[in-house]
């Protein structure tokens, strides 16, 4: 219990603690929140040109007061030209992209670099005016937070966040696409310096507090985070901004307990957490795909699976299948499992038989594959090779395309070896969304998924209009949408 204390509670304690985990929380909620639309735009090489950029800024700043009015360090003056150095960094920056053939990426590691370069040469040069410890400029110091600094990133901080609630949905749009927003008429290059102003004065109140490299991992890694958990912004923003609370409170504990630097201790928990959701994440992780990889059963097996299940035309077990499919019996197992879920097949006891749906299946991949034979011969293809090449080609079964290719040779009634081309999909019915012209006629349904009173053996009437599909059954009408209809196969009546 005695430890416990000593590693939870007793750092709780310290006023340096209390203070760098305050300030450090809100340079890290409003870079994690802003980081999300920084990810989303793709301009996450900008916060670290900013940041680096700032030193011409501080040196700036510094000099000026220095010479003119005698002072040293004045912390306003390094801020208003760490300001200044972030808005003509992000001008150059565009400039050079819209006048010349250099992508905008390109164009922010040139000027960024040379302004970054510009501020050390002017350090170096007026030395012996300005004295600013670049070590702590790069690493900053959390542990050491002043006053000023916390009240300055408090009311940047409050600023930016209101501007990001107030234009949310513009934000919102033009990050996910700029080219619908121009078309409606929201101005995506003022909204562009907005948010690049933004991330300009988060970058500017958080690095001298945080550091260089503090302040851009904030800006990156808890939205990096979030981002492989949802595919909505708004939670997006929430979670960025509870991983970026964590960061804080894990690295400054960290900290206290390796008795490290504050700065490098919390990108390396904020580092670690994101390296943890990466592997973990139930969606997006490395895990959930590699399981996802691991029971994922190819198109083509499921396809050769339903063909020789139908080809038996009785109920059989997987062992009987894996004679005709060659697979593993992992692969099988997934297969036949899949085919239950998906109604294509139901389970007998330990033998499995296909459904109508499966026999729907089967039958279009036995009309796809003789046309195909068909196609094949019609254009020279040695008769012994018709069947495997077919087989192969088989799996390309879009409807539109056997048809067309069917229609192409006159709509043949057999393939070469004299055997029937099916002309519909299965005992004579086929699906309504593959018929063109279809309205008001009378048909037996064979299969339907839905909970409108319609099932399979009705004879029913149907037509198809503007406003969709009905089904008149018993002087009742009941109106199907497509995705129901798509279940749907009919046979026509005689």
């Amino acid at each position: 219990m005695e430890t416990l204390y000593t590693l939870f509670i007793d750092p709780l304690t310290k006023i340096y603690f209390l203070k760098a985990l305050a300030g450090g929380s809100i340079v890290a909620v409003v870079c994690a929140v802003t980081g999300c639309l920084v990810i989303l735009q793709r301009m996450a090489f900008l916060g670290d040109a900013l940041s680096h950029a700032m030193i011409a800024g501080v040196g700036a700043g510094y000099l000026f007061m220095k010479l003119v009015f005698g002072v040293e360090a004045a912390a306003g003056a390094m801020l208003v030209g760490s300001l200044i150095s972030a808005f003509i960094t992000v001008f150059m920056i565009g400039f050079v992209a819209k006048v010349s053939r250099i992508k905008e990426d390109a164009s922010i590691g040139i000027m960024y670099t040379g302004v970054f370069a510009g501020g050390v040469v002017l350090v170096s040069v007026f030395g012996k005016y300005i004295h600013i410890d670049l070590m702590h400029f790069i690493m900053g110091d959390i542990l050491g937070i002043s006053d000023f600094d916390m009240v300055v990133s408090a009311i940047v901080s409050a600023a930016v966040l209101s501007v990001i609630i107030l234009f949310f949905r513009y934000f919102k749009l033009t990050s996910f696409d700029p080219v619908m927003a121009a078309s409606i008429g929201i101005p995506v290059l003022l909204f562009k310096y907005l948010f690049t102003g933004c991330v300009s004065l988060i970058v500017v109140s958080a690095v001298s507090m945080v550091g260089v490299i503090l302040v851009v991992g904030l800006l990156i890694t808890p939205a990096a985070t979030a981002y492989l958990l949802t595919d909505r912004l708004e939670k997006m923003m929430a979670l960025a901004a509870l991983f970026g609370f964590t960061s804080i409170l894990g690295g400054l504990y960290l900290s206290v307990w390796l008795n490290s630097a504050g700065g490098g201790a919390i990108m390396l928990f904020s580092t670690v957490q994101f390296l943890a959701v990466l592997v973990l994440a139930p969606r997006y992780g490395l895990l959930a795909d590699w399981l996802r990889r691991r029971n994922m059963v190819p198109q083509q097996v499921i396809e050769d699976i339903i063909a020789s299940m139908y080809k038996s035309g009785r109920a059989v077990t997987a062992e009987h299948i894996a004679g005709y499919v060659k697979v593993k019996a992992k692969v099988m197992r997934n297969a036949m499992k899949y085919l239950a879920e998906e109604g294509y097949a139901k389970p007998e006891g330990s033998e499995y038989v296909l459904t109508d749906k499966g026999k729907t299946e089967a039958l279009r991949l036995k009309k796809a594959h003789r046309v195909w034979e068909t196609y094949l011969h019609y254009m020279g293809v040695p008769e012994n090779e018709l069947h495997a090449k077919a087989h192969v080609l088989e799996h390309f079964n879009d409807h539109n395309a056997i048809d067309y290719i069917h229609g192409k040779m006159g709509y043949p009634a057999t393939d070469p070896h004299g055997a029937v081309i099916p002309p519909v999909y299965a005992d004579g019915s086929f699906c309504l969304t593959a018929v063109y012209g279809f309205s008001d006629k009378e048909v037996e349904i064979v299969s339907v998924d839905t909970d409108k009173g319609i099932s399979a053996g009705d004879i029913v009437r149907i037509t198809h209009t503007d406003d969709g599909w009905q089904v008149h059954k018993d002087g009742e009408t009941a109106v199907l949408t497509d995705e129901e209809v798509e279940t749907m196969t009919v046979r026509l009546l005689s």
